[in-house]
């Protein structure tokens, strides 16, 4: 690889004060090298190299369960060409100056990094090659690396690593350097465990939670009850007046003149806070506040979103997102028009880990320490509502406990950095899972409408979508099955609500994927074609003659994962007693196709096994990228197949897990089996892609087992009472 036109990416080596060898780099932008002094500040991402050989390699993206703590140094280290044994991982605190892209969001983290960590790694091997030449009085292509020990084959003399850091250090970054042909990769492609499992195991310090700092100060908060609400008045005395309590005191999150940032969604940023010095006072404190609220927008209910979705759904005349061919004259002329609608609720995020955050703020700096998806975006919000430079507010990572979109909005850090400088003290604050369900940030409640169109012979002539949610529209008018219709029309509508929304694991395509691959089965079966063909013809057509020039998927290897999932379950085969849904779906960059078996126990569904086949690229390391893929599925199926969150008079009805059901460990299925495409693209996303297509395929197989379609997430109380009947299709 040419470093001529990325080697703005890095900065010079630089000695270290205790010998060794630093090579920072940087991913996007130019950067001016610093002063030996200065090497270990504003290095966005770097790897240490100590003289007996051991290797520290920085994380700098946030960890939330996704393992990029330990896949993205397994890149550097590869291309280094270093044993793993000999490598330690640290996590990074955040740096603007130097790092971009330090977000943990839309399954991009290896993706966005897979270049530039590579040529970190290899251009640190070619430096550390050309100190090992200078010592041996030899050519650079004379020597090869392996385990961080450099060879001269043909003298027999070798040098490890740490014999030549301190030289390295000394070196011009060269213009050029070489990465490796995949086939090499002796890292890359093999399971490694998570660098932080010894420590999670033992009880170590990771967590937020876990910062303890002199005369730290337990926060908790209030806000008000319902959306569309305001404190009216407050009764503190009781409170105030108990063991333990320093402060209850109002804040404001949001005050005017704030600069808000697109993370910053809160639906309450006006609360009570209560500060003392331990959690259970301050939970006993919360408890014997006297709070009046009043309303300030109407309160809304959920049967009011239905109507408005319904009202919305009715239109006439919608803006059309995508409009192929005359979708009006297609459903004219249909032999067999089919027209289904499709529900989800509100969903809360529900991370094992409350939201906390550590603050402390003084007159001239603010240090944050907690679970943050988004720390560059914290620190802008941070800055302006403590009224500091961006440069006086420090934010270090902590590992979080889940995130699926919840820490994107980091309303909890914000209100810890005005609570302690409210005090005038560090403090750590915590919410409850009741404090956390209600406040918003919620998946959004959907509805899609679908209409197809057949001719005689069962050819899909016509397709048409309307989809409508709260605040947003659900659908992605170019993907599929656009492209493969010759007239095809999708219209997008959303309904305004007080009701704060936000991601959600693989937002809008958790539902759509659903509920697409649910109708596409009803399709094929008006048709009279098998599922997989019929959607297998569809991207023939794809392929060969596409409909129009906007269609953001691949359709070969879109149908490659549907191909793969077909033999690998081997669906034609006949097993008797087990009933067979598939789905497939693209999302983050990545393909994936599932078939659900399922069988019926007491009138219940179980689910025997998924198979699944993804085409995600380059798998950095299977054992994680398994993992990732199995929680997808199982939380895929749970959420739509158990929760829901609903609103009466502008309050939620649930707040905690006695309301708000979850997925069982008995109802998860009972085994998964997952296939990778191994075809040398670089990495894609892989976080979120399992999730989206699982509900339909299991939709589609329960449907095999009953004769019933399951419409309206989520689905168990239209399986409460399940008779069986002969399996369809």
């Amino acid at each position: 690889m040419d470093t001529l036109i990325t080697r703005r990416s890095f900065l010079k080596a630089t000695a270290l004060a205790g010998g060794g060898f630093v090579l920072g780099f940087h991913w996007a932008r130019p950067m001016v090298a610093k002063s030996v002094s200065e090497a270990w500040y504003g290095i966005n991402a770097f790897l240490r190299i100590a003289e007996d050989g051991r290797v520290t390699i920085q994380s700098p993206n946030p960890e939330i369960g996704q393992n990029v703590k330990t896949s993205m140094p397994m890149i550097v280290a590869e291309e280094l060409d270093v044993d793993w044994n000999d490598v330690t991982v640290e996590q990074a605190g955040l740096d603007t100056d130097n790092f971009v892209r330090q977000l943990a969001g839309g399954s991009q983290s290896i993706r966005q990094g897979w270049k530039s960590l590579r040529m970190a790694g290899a251009t640190a091997r070619r430096m550390l090659l050309d100190a090992a030449a200078r010592r041996l009085n030899v050519a650079p292509s004379e020597l090869t690396t392996k385990a961080g020990v450099i060879t001269h084959a043909v003298s027999g003399r070798s040098l490890t690593y740490g014999d030549v850091a301190a030289d390295a250090a000394t070196m011009e970054v060269p213009q050029d350097v070489s990465l490796k042909d995949p086939k090499d990769f002796s890292i890359i492609g093999t399971t490694r465990k998570n660098v932080d499992a010894p420590a999670i195991v033992t009880g170590k310090p990771l967590f937020s939670l876990d910062v303890r700092r002199e005369g730290m100060l337990i926060a908790m908060i209030e806000h008000a009850p319902g959306f569309g609400m305001r404190l009216k008045s407050m009764d503190a005395s009781a409170a105030q007046a108990m063991p333990g309590i320093t402060d209850v005191i109002t804040i404001d999150a949001a005050p005017e003149g704030f600069n808000r940032q697109w993370s910053d969604t809160n639906a309450f940023p006006e609360k009570v806070a209560v500060v003392g010095h331990s959690t259970w006072e301050v939970i006993k404190a919360k408890r014997a506040l006297v709070l009046e609220w009043e309303a300030v927008t109407p309160p809304e209910s959920s049967a009011d979103h239905a109507l408005g979705f319904e009202r919305l759904l009715q239109q006439k005349t919608v803006q059309a997102a995508r409009r192929d061919g005359d979708p009006e004259a297609a459903f004219a002329a249909a032999r067999t028009v089919i027209e289904r609608t499709y529900d989800a609720p509100f969903l809360a995020h529900n991370t094992l880990e409350p939201m906390n955050f550590f603050a402390h703020v003084t007159a001239d700096h603010a240090e944050l320490v907690g679970p943050i998806q988004t720390p560059e975006f914290l620190r802008k919000s941070v800055a302006s509502v403590v009224g500091l430079p961006e440069e006086k507010v420090t934010i270090d990572l902590t590992r979080m406990g889940g995130g699926f979109g919840r820490r994107l909005y980091g309303n909890f850090g914000v209100e810890a950095a005005v609570i302690s400088k409210a005090v005038g003290a560090p403090v750590m604050l915590v919410y409850t899972r009741e404090d956390d369900m209600t406040q918003g940030t919620y998946r959004p409640a959907y509805r899609v409408v679908y209409r197809a169109a057949l001719d005689g012979d069962g050819k899909l002539t016509g397709f048409h979508v309307r989809g409508v949610g709260i605040h947003e529209s659900p659908l992605f008018p170019n993907r599929y099955p656009a492209g493969t219709v010759d007239n095809y029309l999708a219209e997008s509508l959303s309904l305004e609500s007080n009701i704060t929304t936000g991601a959600w694991r693989a937002p809008r395509s958790n539902f759509i994927a659903g509920a697409e691959q649910s109708f596409l089965d009803e399709v094929a079966e008006a048709a009279g074609k098998d599922p997989i063909d019929f959607r297998l013809e569809l991207f023939e057509r794809a392929l060969r003659d596409p409909v129009g020039s906007n269609n953001d998927y691949d359709a070969a290897r879109y149908a490659g994962v549907l191909r793969l999932v077909k033999e690998k379950s081997n669906w034609s085969s006949d097993m008797p007693g087990v009933h067979r849904g598939v789905a497939a779906y693209y999302c983050h960059n990545s393909y994936v196709a599932q078939v659900v078996d399922l069988v019926m126990k007491d009138g219940k569904p179980k689910i025997k096994k998924v198979w699944c086949a993804i085409d995600c690229g380059i798998v950095v390391n299977p054992g994680a990228a398994r993992n990732q893929v199995e929680g997808g599925i199982v939380d895929g199926i749970g959420h739509t197949t158990y929760s829901a969150l609903s609103f009466a008079d502008g309050r939620a009805e649930q707040n905690n897990f006695h309301t708000y059901r979850l997925i069982r460990t008995h109802e998860a299925p009972e085994a998964i089996e997952i296939f990778f495409v191994d075809n040398g693209i670089d990495p894609t996303g892989l976080g979120e892609p399992s999730l989206p297509p699982v509900s339909g395929a299991f939709a589609n197989a329960f449907a095999k087992a009953t004769g019933r379609r399951l419409y309206a997430q989520p689905y168990l109380p239209q399986m409460e009472v399940v008779e069986v009947t002969q399996p369809t299709g």
